[in-house]
């Protein structure tokens, strides 16, 4: 595994731009999706919210490629990225046609899950203007090779949308390789996005074509297990309670798979109820496994958890700390964010810091 060379921050206009559809997430709050009478409204997407964490906690430069249909409802979503100072100036605007016959804006509907009762997600984004797109739809060159982006992050969730999402996400990544940016790849493997487009299979063939064309691997066991096809002796199709051995087993399998990757990273997780997790972390850079201990999580909303590790771990990467320090840091905002409703993270770098630190939860003031 080589090291990660990154473009100087003077050179580019952007530390970092996701590809990835952004939806209206329609949050009960405490009560359940099915009998709520009231939603609060949310923006949200895995891929987006990396982009988020990075501007709003970290105050790095970003930027979203994405499409949304133009009408009230895209006009909320993108008011809402503007209110966590994600640049929208990439977004590709699709005239809507009254009804949604041909293009759409996603919505996500989510209820949090509390003790015995887990997180339930219902999505309801099929013909959504970003799902819809094609290579051709984005200037690349102009992103990247005359504007430029130090960090290109995408996934699985993206690549899963539709049958012409994953050629996106292909054009889009060989568009950044070829200009210098680093690329990252979440896996995050969702069942419901694959079953219409060929399932499991299909996902394992798509995945593989784009994980061997980037540079940061993102997953869980799940993930590695169900979109590459990666098998550690001893560890069937039951992912609870594993060893860390059996963790860097796995990611150095996988690095043994795609020897094109620098790093690899994947948060540790326990669940013993919806709400009391153990948290920790995993990685492998340049061929030395990096762990950060599980510790007891008491967690409010388990959305976006995922993707404030990668943007904590990115961050540490693109402001010149190491490897160590990133995952670190990537898994304390991970935690933050589960501390509090919807997708993104609302913390700030200093109390990243202090959970670095291991600091208390007295009150502060």
């Amino acid at each position: 595994m080589n090291p990660i060379q990154l473009k100087s921050a003077d050179s580019c206009k952007w530390d970092c731009v996701s590809l990835g559809e952004v939806m209206l997430r329609l949050d009960p709050g405490e009560e359940r999706i099915h009998t709520t009478r009231h939603f609060r409204a949310w923006e949200g997407g895995g891929e987006y919210n990396v982009a988020r964490g990075l501007r709003r906690c970290f105050g790095l430069r970003t930027a979203i490629i994405t499409a949304l249909a133009r009408n009230p409802i895209g006009n909320l979503i993108e008011d809402l990225m503007l209110q966590g100072g994600v640049d929208t100036s990439l977004v590709r605007w699709v005239p809507y046609d009254g009804i949604g016959r041909t293009v759409r804006n996603g919505l996500n509907f989510t209820e949090r899950g509390f003790g015995v009762r887990p997180a339930v997600g219902c999505s309801d984004r099929g013909n959504t203007a970003i799902a819809n797109s094609h290579p051709g739809n984005f200037d690349w060159q102009n992103i990247f090779s005359v504007h430029g982006s130090r960090w290109l992050h995408t996934g699985g969730i993206f690549a899963g949308l539709s049958t012409s999402s994953a050629s996106v996400a292909l054009a889009a990544i060989q568009a950044a390789r070829s200009a210098g940016t680093v690329v990252s790849y979440d896996l995050n493997y969702r069942e419901s996005l694959w079953k219409g487009i060929g399932g499991k299979s299909k996902a394992q063939v798509v995945n593989r074509e784009l994980v061997s064309a980037v540079d940061v691997l993102f997953g869980n066991e799940e993930d590695f297990s169900a979109t590459l096809g990666v098998e550690i002796e001893g560890v069937g199709e039951d992912f609870t309670n594993l060893p860390v051995a059996s963790y860097e087993a796995m990611l150095r399998r996988v690095a043994e798979l795609y020897p094109n990757l620098k790093l690899i990273a994947t948060t540790l997780r326990t669940a013993h109820s919806a709400t009391n997790n153990d948290w920790g972390a995993i990685a492998l850079y340049e061929g030395k496994p990096l762990h950060v201990a599980q510790r007891p999580l008491e967690i409010l909303d388990r959305v976006g958890g995922g993707d404030s590790f990668a943007s904590g771990l990115i961050y540490g990467l693109l402001t010149g700390k190491d490897a160590e320090w990133a995952l670190r840091c990537g898994a304390a905002h991970g935690a933050l964010a589960m501390t509090t409703p919807g997708d993104t993270s609302t913390a700030t770098l200093s109390e990243v810091e202090a959970v670095m630190r291991g600091g208390s939860a007295r009150i502060s003031r």
